[in-house]
């Protein structure tokens, strides 16, 4: 079977499954006590901070090839870390699956989930799983500026992201503040910059007249338009739009190469919940999450960066190696929390 054609029956599957298990999740129902009992597949509760289309296909394969009945949440990040943490110990979730570590972080740092085994752990690199073994992380999304290639060259645009403070860039930068990886980014200039720094560049970019969008999909979008010569946002997006319209679109991505804030490399992760009651089928999930098959599916339907060693990254992306990435420890950024306090004092976010 084309491979092509493989992912998209994949997807069909994956919207069935939330057909039929998100919406139960929704309005309270629970899986089954001692569903891993006998020879019975069992069941397996996930709630996803990643949206549907990225990681629908992935979960109905592991569905399909393990006869599991997998039951899915999907929303934001923070919206469900926030659900999470309401729900404490009467949660229904075996597992959450995260856009960033900000939201497992928090998770982690409520003591609401369990340690993970080394032979899951030792798969990933090690700057990319948490220390203390309580979230493994599954696939690397580099945060860049994208831009409109009619509008902007790349030697115009800054090496740092402090410099879109300046009153050239008024009303030319689109960004997302409700969005769980520009939040990931914040944290990480709360951890370099502090706080007080963080809250100049967050208040110089609002005196710049940016547009406000729900996420960075819609950002991509309005810069190939037109509508905004910039924008903040993670690298996969960008190939969603050459995919389906081609070279012609045009917006490209710039990395920036100051090796500040701006230069952050994340990843999407997945941590165990300790009140799970399917703790046998969530390991196994999460093991498949960081098996070579999965991590291809990452590389080549998602283009977002392995985990594992072995597996090739992303055809035309420049290598992680490559990157002027800051050098910040991903578990710095579970202050989920305070970063949103001071989003909310400056008032970018209500």
């Amino acid at each position: 079977m084309a491979k092509a054609s493989r992912w998209a029956i994949l997807l069909m599957a994956a919207t069935l499954l939330a057909i039929s298990a998100c919406a139960p999740i929704q309005s309270g129902a629970t899986a089954g006590a001692g569903s891993n009992a006998g020879d019975a597949p069992g069941s397996l509760v996930i709630y996803s901070g990643r949206s549907e289309n990225l990681v629908g296909p992935i979960i109905a394969q592991f569905a399909e090839s393990t006869g599991i009945d997998v039951q899915v949440r999907y929303g934001s990040t923070s919206e469900i870390a926030a659900a999470l943490l309401e729900e404490g110990a009467n949660s229904p979730a075996d597992v959450f699956f995260a856009q960033d570590p900000g939201g497992l972080g928090a998770v982690a740092n409520a003591g609401l989930v369990a340690e993970l085994p080394e032979t899951i752990l030792t798969q990933v690199k090690p700057a990319f799983r948490s220390p203390t073994g309580q979230w493994v992380g599954v696939s690397g999304r580099a945060r860049v500026v994208v831009y409109n290639t009619d509008m902007v060259t790349p030697a115009e645009l800054p090496a740092d992201i402090w410099d879109f403070t300046a009153p050239e860039w008024s009303g030319r930068i689109g960004w997302a503040p409700t969005n769980g990886s520009f939040q990931a980014m914040v944290t990480a200039m709360r951890v370099i910059w502090g706080d007080e720094k963080t809250a100049e560049w967050l208040e110089g970019i609002q005196a710049n007249n940016p547009v406000v969008f729900e996420g960075n999909s819609p950002i991509v979008q309005a810069v190939a338009a037109g509508e905004i010569e910039v924008g903040f946002v993670n690298h996969y997006y960008l190939y969603r739009f050459l995919k389906e319209e081609g070279e012609g679109f045009k917006a490209r991505n710039h990395f920036l190469t100051g090796g500040g804030p701006g230069s952050l490399v994340m990843v999407a992760g997945v941590s165990r919940l300790a009140s799970g009651k399917n703790d046998a089928n969530a390991l196994k999930f999460i093991e498949f999450l960081t098996s070579p098959e999965a991590q291809q599916y990452f590389t080549e339907q998602t283009n977002e960066y392995p985990v594992i060693d072995g597996v090739a990254g992303p055809e035309g992306l420049t290598p992680l190696e490559e990157l002027n990435a800051i050098d910040v420890d991903l578990t710095d950024l579970a202050d989920l929390r305070g970063t949103t306090q001071l989003l909310s004092e400056v008032g970018v976010l209500p």
